[in-house]
């Protein structure tokens, strides 16, 4: 059982917060790198000039905004099925951070639509479904705060979760599905379209939005585990919780 002693809050508070540290140093490095690629060393684009370089912003935050909340989903289900407290406060920290990401791949993908399509914003499928998402993910954080029960909270906020991972496929197949303004897939395995240099810069950024995500998750679950295990002997152990009385 030694394997599952980390699914206790008291195990894995100090574990998040050596691994929230790793993580945000490692997001902070590789957002530099990619923004030294992305705009200044990646060529100008043929047809959409210096504009097409919002997406080494865009196009990571809509990705992480898709793979939060299937991971924000995954562990309410967790939570679900094993009744997990460490499950549920994992679901709680990812969605406000799922949400900061589908506003800023919305915010980014209008001020990129006016100077491609001309205009900020046209109710086309994706669009449409990455809206219904951050929708979505203020639910689920205003379904909690209406809740004063953590445990039923947990279960409600589950159950809507899982509800609604059904709209992640069909913000990532809307271009297939429907003619939208959205051009298909450039990067596919083995076979993409956009220039090296590009898509280094991208990938760099990716990672960047990817590890930045995680390094906030778990600075925000280990604020979650001391609200929520205030009354337990290990939290009145922290040093931290100490200092402070």
């Amino acid at each position: 059982m030694s394997g599952f002693k980390y699914a206790a809050p008291a195990q894995f508070y100090p574990l998040a917060g050596k691994m929230a540290l790793w993580f945000g140093v490692s997001a902070a490095v590789l957002a530099v790198i990619g923004l030294v690629i992305g705009l200044y060393i990646a060529p100008i684009d043929v047809t959409q000039k210096d504009s097409y370089r919002i997406i080494f912003i865009h196009v990571p935050a809509a990705w992480m905004s898709m793979f939060l909340y299937v991971v924000m989903a995954f562990w309410g289900a967790i939570a679900l099925g094993m009744n997990t407290r460490l499950s549920a406060m994992m679901a709680q920290s990812i969605a406000p951070t799922g949400a900061l990401m589908t506003a800023i791949a919305l915010w980014t993908g209008a001020l990129w639509g006016k100077p491609t399509w001309g205009t900020y914003w046209a109710w086309d499928a994706r669009m449409t479904s990455e809206l219904i998402l951050l929708f979505l993910y203020l639910g689920i954080i205003a379904l909690r705060n209406a809740i004063d029960d953590p445990r039923r909270a947990d279960k409600a906020c589950s159950v809507l979760a899982l509800v609604g991972v059904v709209n992640v496929p069909i913000i990532y197949m809307s271009v297939n599905w429907w003619n939208t303004l959205h051009q298909g897939a450039t990067i596919k395995a083995g076979n993409s379209s956009i220039d090296d240099i590009m898509l280094a810069g991208l990938l760099f950024m990716v990672f960047a939005f990817w590890f930045y995500s995680v390094a906030v998750t778990l600075v925000r679950l280990r604020t979650i585990m001391l609200e929520r295990e205030v009354g337990a002997a290990w939290v009145a152990r922290l040093p931290e919780v100490k200092e402070e009385r």
